[in-house]
């Protein structure tokens, strides 16, 4: 380096610096820095958020057969239309409004709205509708393959709009769950357990897809058509819980609870992958490749309430448990024969739940919890409440949602015929085909 460029480059680096350091001068330079960096931030953390939403489609497409991967794509893109709309029009308002413990009642399309953090109200919106997005989407893939379009797409807008902006009012809203001391750091019971309830008894009542289960009662594999699809997805999942997790603190100024929720993160997910396959493996003699990606998603589901409040080995255990939990949830669903053919309920609602509860066990007054979890001493004063708050999630949405499925099958139906079916809601739905031109053998 030359004399004459380093002389240029330091003057160049003090005019640089000369109008900051005056506008730091007297304070109020600095705290507009720190108010755009958190919003850069609470951006970030949304956009990685609604990129979920290309995880969400993959892994859902790469479950179910060639015949309907143009439909499950068109439910989960439609998701986050519908969501968007529906929040923007009363969902926040439901959420983040004045009100009462049960439900905001102000603020309807943004109107008079205000944030809930200490961000731009639109950027919070954004962030908060990414969050919705996930929800409804998760009930795509345990309806896959047999539910009509346009009963999916009033579900989508209902439960966007309503339902889960209801149960987000209870915790993070101001509600009654967040007044006795309930807690969930970015949604294992507000997002997770939401939507996987409402995936359950969305299957349920759409009964089980043609041919899945033998007159003698055992099952018949049906096949996810691109396993590649699916790893990807859940790369892509996994790359976006960094934004669901960590953004979740809607702020940089804690560089240490960021970096913690970041590797409890990715500790819980590599932890349930590993013991979802070796689950599965002593199950079926296999190392099954789609039980281990669900279990990936299964640590990641478990961690995603307690994230803030635990320690890393703790994550690690959450980890192993939603491991174990998410393949025996699905051996379960089949001996029921209740039909989720990507794994929506063990994955998002059992380990929604899990999650949920494991506040109360590793959870650490000294992070941030009203009260110490089990093995710290704090007995089951924190536990109580989470038990009582997921309880009260799944009854709400299990009356609700089931409410919502009824009148819309008692109306335009929920199923289509059996000939679409057979013949693939690709074609029967939307006129087209995923794979032109190739020949794919069910």
């Amino acid at each position: 380096m030359n004399k004459s460029f380093a002389r240029k480059a330091g003057i160049t680096a003090v005019l640089l610096f000369l109008p900051l350091s005056s506008l730091w001068a007297d304070g109020s330079g600095l705290s507009d820095v720190i108010a755009g960096l958190d919003t850069f931030w609470v951006l970030m953390a949304a956009f990685m958020v609604f990129f979920m939403q290309a995880g969400f489609g993959m892994v859902e497409a790469g479950f179910i057969r060639a015949k309907n991967t143009t439909n499950i794509l068109t439910k989960n893109f439609l998701d986050f239309c519908m969501a968007s709309l529906g929040y923007f029009a009363f969902g926040y308002a439901l959420m983040f409004g004045t009100g009462n413990g049960f439900m905001g009642t102000s603020g309807w399309f943004l109107a008079g709205a205000e944030s809930a953090a200490d961000v731009p109200l639109f950027a919070f919106w954004l962030f908060q509708a990414a969050f919705c997005g996930a929800a409804a989407t998760i009930v795509a893939g345990g309806m896959a393959e047999r539910m009509k379009f346009q009963a999916y797409l009033i579900y989508s807008f209902l439960i966007s709009a309503f339902i889960y902006p209801i149960v987000g009012h209870w915790v993070w809203g101001g509600g009654w769950l967040a007044g006795l001391g309930f807690n969930d750091f970015a949604g294992s019971g507000v997002v997770h357990t939401t939507g996987g309830i409402a995936a359950l008894i969305g299957t349920i009542m759409l009964k089980p897809r043609e041919g899945k289960y033998r007159p003698d009662g055992s099952v018949k594999m049906i096949a996810g058509h691109n396993i590649p699809l699916a790893s990807l997805g859940v790369f892509i999942l996994w790359f976006g819980w960094f934004g669901f997790n960590p953004g979740s603190t809607l702020s940089v100024g804690d560089g240490n609870l960021i970096a913690r929720i970041a590797i409890n993160t990715n500790l819980a997910a590599a932890a349930g992958g590993v013991t979802a396959m070796i689950t599965i493996w002593r199950i079926s003699g296999k190392p099954d490749l789609s039980m281990a990606l669900n279990g990936a998603l299964a640590g990641l589901v478990a961690v995603t309430a307690p994230c803030a409040f635990i320690d890393p080995w703790a994550a690690i255990v959450i980890g192993l448990v939603g491991g174990i939990l998410v393949v025996l949830a699905a051996v379960l669903l089949d001996k029921l024969k209740i039909d989720d053919p990507v794994g929506a309920f063990p994955v998002h609602g059992v380990n929604g739940i899990w999650g949920t509860i494991s506040i109360g066990i590793f959870g650490k007054a000294a992070l941030g919890l009203p009260n110490d979890g089990l093995i710290y001493g704090g007995g089951f004063s924190q536990l109580g409440v989470q038990l009582l708050g997921i309880a009260a999630i799944i009854a709400f949405v299990l009356i609700t949602m089931g409410g919502i499925f009824k009148l819309i099958d008692l109306t335009i139906g929920l199923r289509v015929t059996r000939d679409e079916e057979n013949l693939g809601l690709d074609i029967g739905e939307h006129g087209l085909e995923s794979y032109t031109g190739f020949q794919i053998i069910e």
